[in-house]
């Protein structure tokens, strides 16, 4: 098992990590140090124990603050991805109306500017429906 020797508010610390696991635990050991020192900047010299202590809490929080804003995100696609099945609805309703009329032929009572009107509002609907899907893939609010 390895030992990988960090460093934390200008300590060091040997710590042991499995194979491989290396990089991760520097990268861990960077984000708490950076942590120890906003608290050393603020309060000055403190035991090893509590320095790391209050370091952990302030990364638990941030931690905690990422989560919410995680939940918030997550809410925000799922209201998205709604009204895009409701667009995509809307559209394929609005295609099967048209494709009857379209059916219908001369018979309908229906002037050419009025299926035309439709057609374009089938075509302005179908490209809010891409533009929805599109921010809904890219994860944009």
């Amino acid at each position: 098992m390895p030992e990988v020797e960090i460093e934390i508010g200008g300590r060091s610390f040997a710590v042991a990590c499995k194979e491989g696991e290396e990089p991760y635990l520097r990268a861990a050991a960077k984000l708490l140090d950076t942590e120890a020192a906003v608290i050393l900047g603020q309060i000055g010299r403190m035991p090893s124990d509590k320095m790391l202590l209050m370091a952990g809490l302030m990364l638990a929080d941030k931690t905690g603050a990422l989560e919410d804003d995680v939940k918030g995100l997550q809410a925000k696609v799922a209201a998205q991805e709604k009204a895009l099945r409701s667009a995509e609805e809307r559209l394929a309703d609005r295609a099967r109306r048209i494709a009857e009329l379209q059916e219908a032929g001369p018979r309908t009572e229906l002037p050419d500017s009025v299926t035309d009107g439709l057609a374009e509002l089938a075509a302005r609907a179908e490209a809010l429906a891409e533009e929805l899907e599109g921010r809904a893939s890219s994860g944009g609010a």
